[in-house]
């Protein structure tokens, strides 16, 4: 599925390449969900079991998503959500498919119901910092080789404006700092 826009979205790609979307804002949540409802292909989405999450949605029909992509896909959903600026070691995460997703005319910004089957998958907040297509992106550590990833991060107590130089201190890895905060979510942090 081509999906040209994605760069505007949080994203990042998986191990196996698929491209996983996730919004910024309520209203990229809806902008999002609204754009996949009409595609052809039955879609996975994820949100976090609380408010405060991106809706994240793996950009390839749901028979080509491995167990491993899902994976990827919950953890990057529960890092980029409230429960990583809320320091959280983890976070549970809702799966369920695009056909089973609706909005309601009352529902606000970001709100979606589902009718059907919720899987739930518990996943601890971890990521890796690394480029994919030449950006710098914070993706779950095993959608990266080991020798492509730059640090490691998980909730903790160092500032956002304080971590590229963090980062530098602990690897020798030198960062743009708006480039970083650009990657990175809410919230504070702890290099690992």
């Amino acid at each position: 599925m081509e999906f040209e826009e994605y760069k505007k979205y949080r994203w990042f790609f998986t191990a196996s390449e698929k491209l996983v979307v996730g919004g910024k804002s309520a209203e990229q949540n809806d902008e999002l969900l609204n754009r996949i409802k009409n595609v052809k292909e039955n879609l996975i989405v994820m949100h976090t079991a609380e408010p405060g999450s991106p809706f994240s949605v793996i950009m390839a029909d749901v028979k080509k998503v491995s167990k491993k992509d899902l994976e990827e896909c919950a953890i990057f959903t529960g890092c980029f959500s409230r429960a990583w600026r809320s320091g959280k070691d983890n976070t549970e995460i809702h799966i369920f498919k695009k056909s089973e997703i609706s909005k309601g005319e009352r529902m606000k910004a970001g709100t979606w119901g589902v009718l059907g089957k919720v899987e739930k998958m518990n996943v601890a907040l971890k990521l890796a910092l690394t480029y994919q297509n030449k950006v710098l992106r914070a993706v779950p550590e095993k959608s990266v080789k080991n020798e492509e990833v730059l640090a490691k991060l998980a909730p903790g107590k160092i500032e956002k404006a304080n971590l590229a130089e963090k980062i530098k201190d602990k690897t020798g890895t030198s960062l743009n700092g708006a480039e970083l905060a650009s990657a990175i979510p809410s919230g504070g942090f702890r290099i690992i």
